[in-house]
């Protein structure tokens, strides 16, 4: 097989500087057959360059080349090296060049993926081109600086419909034609083709469209009038800050089958991951987080497409700021309010995992080197952390003149490029502020800061002094809280005042007995560890559901994952809190958080194995806690939280076999799909199902995400035939799509079956290298995420790692992720020991 060749920045540079693309004629037949299909491309272009003659390629992953021609002349198809197509002797002036090949459709979620949906075997494509996948479908110059206009013609089975970055007309035969873009980039374009139910509607004169897989259809309709509220809602209120209006002529969203994302900000056509078509039941946070995913795609037509980056170093200008205005705008425009209480608790820690790590980068890097380093590099640290830097960027500069340099930009650039330091010069037309000081501190540094108070007090005041482990400015609010006089764990509110980290005056003296709890970065405003005095640590671990705010409660929770994390706070300590305060905690995204990490990281991987039984009785206990504190049936969403968590921490099978039969929670919920699955790989785990169960399972849900999770069962069995024929479909066969394969790693490793697996650690990276390599970076990141087998916390696993690391040669996604674990690996070992 050829070598494909990853584009260097040094490259786009060079490419960017002699040619300007004006426009892609693109068409793509999709009758041809269920493995490939067709695609020809006609691309209008200039030569800038003013030397006589200029080199440059092309890039295209055909399966078949058939035919090129250059300004009407024949090239040899035999000159394709990999995925780039030699273009020489250039001279300067217009060329058209015409390229017609045979594609293949991806199982993987990259380029063109093809998915028959097992319920009525209908079959559904579409594109997901990001970062340089567009050559898996046409030949493109496949940067993000060579902006173009699109013309896509699509020839589709009668019954499909055809959607695309604009509105699509049926010329009849099967044949479409959508409208030509404006200038975006090549890994924005979109197609979706498919026998879609759709929902449609018009807001402001602009068509609006819900589109899904049939099978989902009623699933949609229960959910429309929802979806379709917050996206005109935050449609409007996007109008009210941006003054460019939305620049694309229509607004599809449709849910796909087998997506690797989140979603996926194609202008005009944003993609989503079909789960969010919710087929059971679904508590009110999973509803929030559905809004701000589509208030985050709704802010990339500005933030990306709009205004695209020039580079990948430049990534947090799309992620960064659709991460923050997404909760943002959800937050003001929906009637989800609290959406910065679960990012506090559910994505900001995921930037602080990932800053704490070897593989940590600015939030801004200088320098990514190629596209493959790029794709590393959409994480934690630019979706949450970035956010995070531009949630402290507003409060010391002011939402005001934020936004002024955010219009700013937008008017300079529109339908362009930009890098960081045009936008910081667009803030800097906006406020007399440093924001050049602000991004050097912010942007173009690594690491978390760790703030710790230390309070002391005399007779009539108290004085707050917040040391700063680190090198950022930080504007904080610290909140002052003193113990109610009615008794109990409730704590009441005695001041909030806001302070500089570093502070230019000295501590800080305040009127008043010494407080009974201190919170620095009481509002979340900045990204810092944050580091309670003794009082103030003495009084949460007794009353943190005293806290009246949840926002405040979310700051100290995570300090006290960070000190579990960071080997101060004992894990069995950190279970203990959870124990005595979730059972009175109201904030549902405050308990999903807080129990998830509990039996991922405390109870799977940072207690020792003989301390594990104790710690899911304790978990099951929680749940019970719950389950009884919501029998009145006024807290579904709570009470769907505590089954599901007993569920997985069950270390007896006796009471969820009687849900499973009976087809319900004594109370509610009664079973849906999803539980039921949950209920039986459970139970499979434990040893107390059988194939038999399964199959008959899904028979009965014989949906895809029934394959995924009859996958996952039978990869749970305690069996050694089943481990085996579990392994030889991950790493042997080519043949488990995306979903698939990751529902089968997360059957595979349990720490109920360590004795089990434990020979196939050392297989794990005898095989998943060779399968990275093979299955390319969608797969390596699964295989490095869901296959790892992150319960084996001993030494010898961690040497088996590292050696792979350094003599394997993994592909640059599995490499990235391995690192990751294995850090995490290490840290899990510090904490057992500590």
């Amino acid at each position: 097989m050829a070598c494909m060749s990853v584009l260097t920045r040094d490259e786009a540079q060079n490419r960017a500087q002699l040619l300007d693309v004006h426009r892609y004629t693109v068409e793509l037949d999709l009758t041809v057959g269920e493995e490939t299909f067709d695609s020809r491309t006609a691309i209008s272009f200039t030569v800038l360059a003013d030397r006589d003659a200029t080199d440059t390629f092309v890039e295209v992953k055909p399966a078949e080349l058939r035919s090129v021609t250059l300004d009407g002349q024949p090239l040899d198809p035999g000159i394709l090296d990999g995925n780039r197509l030699p273009l020489k002797g250039l001279a300067p002036g217009g060329h058209e060049l015409r390229v017609d090949a045979r594609m293949r459709y991806s199982r993987t979620g990259e380029g063109m993926h093809r998915f028959t949906d097992p319920t009525d075997g209908e079959t559904y494509v579409y594109t997901q081109l990001f970062l340089d996948d567009v050559q898996r479908v046409f030949a493109a110059f496949d940067q993000p600086d060579l902006k173009a206009v699109f013309e896509l013609s699509i020839t589709a089975p009668p019954a499909w419909t055809v959607l695309a970055n604009g509105v699509t007309e049926h010329l009849g035969d099967g044949r479409w034609r959508a409208a030509p873009t404006p200038l975006i980039p090549t890994y924005l374009v979109a197609v979706a083709a498919g026998p879609w139910h759709s929902v449609r509607a018009e807001h402001r004169g602009l068509p609006f469209g819900l589109h899904c897989r049939r099978s989902l259809a009623p699933h949609l309709d229960a959910d429309a009038d929802e979806l379709l509220d917050i996206t005109r809602a935050c449609f409007d209120r996007y109008h009210e800050k941006f003054e460019e209006p939305y620049p694309f002529d229509s607004y599809d969203q449709a849910f796909v089958p087998e997506f690797n994302a989140g979603a996926m900000e194609n202008p005009g056509l944003v993609t989503f991951r079909d789960e969010f078509v919710y087929r059971s039941a679904v508590t009110d946070t999973e509803r929030q987080t559905r809004a701000m995913v589509i208030a985050h795609e709704m802010a990339h037509m500005w933030f990306g497409d709009l205004v695209t980056l020039t580079w990948w170093d430049d990534i947090w200008l799309n992620e960064s700021f659709a991460e923050y205005m997404g909760y943002q705008i959800t937050s003001e425009a929906t009637r989800f309010t609290d959406t910065w209480t679960d990012f506090g608790v559910a994505r900001k820690t995921w930037g602080y995992d990932a800053d704490q790590r070897p593989s940590t980068h600015p939030v801004a890097p200088e320098h990514v080197e190629d596209t493959a380093s790029a794709l590393l590099n959409f994480d934690g640290i630019s979706y949450a952390k970035g956010a995070s830097a531009l949630r402290q960027l507003v409060a010391w500069l002011g939402e005001k003149d934020f936004l002024a340099g955010i219009n700013v930009h937008f008017s300079r650039h529109r339908f362009a490029n930009a890098t960081l330091a045009d936008f910081i010069d667009s803030l800097a037309a906006a406020t007399d502020r440093d924001v050049h000081a602000w991004a050097d501190a912010w942007l173009r540094t690594t690491g978390v800061d760790r703030l710790t108070a230390d309070v002391d007090s005399r007779p009539g005041q108290w004085t707050l002094a917040l040391g700063r482990d680190g090198h950022r400015p930080h504007r904080v609010t610290v909140g002052v809280y003193d113990r109610d006089l009615g008794g109990g764990r409730a704590l009441v509110l005695r001041e909030r005042f806001e302070t500089d980290v570093p502070a230019d005056a000295g501590p800080v003296t305040r009127p008043g007995t010494h407080p009974a709890l201190v919170v620095p970065n009481d509002l979340d405003l900045t990204y810092a560890k944050i580091r309670l005095d003794d009082t103030s640590l003495e009084t949460v671990l007794r009353g943190l559901s005293g806290i009246p705010d949840a926002l405040t409660r979310a700051v100290v929770w995570n300090s006290l994952r960070d000190m579990v994390r960071d080997g101060e706070l004992a894990p069995g300590d950190y279970l203990a809190t959870a124990c005595a305060h979730l059972p009175e905690e109201t904030d549902l995204a405050l308990v999903q958080g807080v129990l998830a990490f509990t039996a991922t990281h405390v109870t799977d991987r940072y207690l020792a194995p003989d301390r594990r039984p104790a710690a899911l009785g304790a978990l099951t206990g929680l749940c019970r806690d719950l389950l009884r504190r919501t029998e009145d049936g006024d807290h579904p969403g709570l009470r769907l939280i505590a089954v599901r968590h007993f569920i997985d921490a069950a270390a007896h099978p006796e009471t969820i076999t009687t849900w499973l039969d009976d087809g319900t929670v004594p109370g509610g919920p009664e079973l849906d799909p999803e539980l039921r699955w949950r209920i039986l790989a459970r139970l499979a785990v434990l040893g107390a199902t059988d194939e038999a169960a399964i199959a008959a399972e899904l028979e009965h849900d014989p949906s895809a995400t029934g394959q995924e999770g009859a996958a996952r069962c039978r990869a749970a069995l305690p069996d050694e035939d089943a481990k085996a024929r579990a392994w030889q479909a991950m790493f042997a066969s080519d043949d488990l799509s995306n979903y698939l394969f990751t529902a089968t790693a997360r059957g595979f490793w349990q720490p109920e079956q360590a004795d089990l697996v434990r020979p196939y650690v050392a297989r794990y990276y005898e095989d998943v290298v060779p399968l990275a390599a093979r299955r390319g970076p969608a797969i390596a990141e699964a295989a490095g995420h869901w296959a790892f087998p992150a319960h084996a916390v001993d030494a010898e696993h961690l040497g088996l790692g590292e050696r792979c690391l350094r003599e394997g040669d993994p592909v640059p996604a599995l490499r990235r992720r391995l690192t990751d674990q294995l850090d995490d690996l290490a840290r899990a070992l510090r904490v057992q020991e500590a």
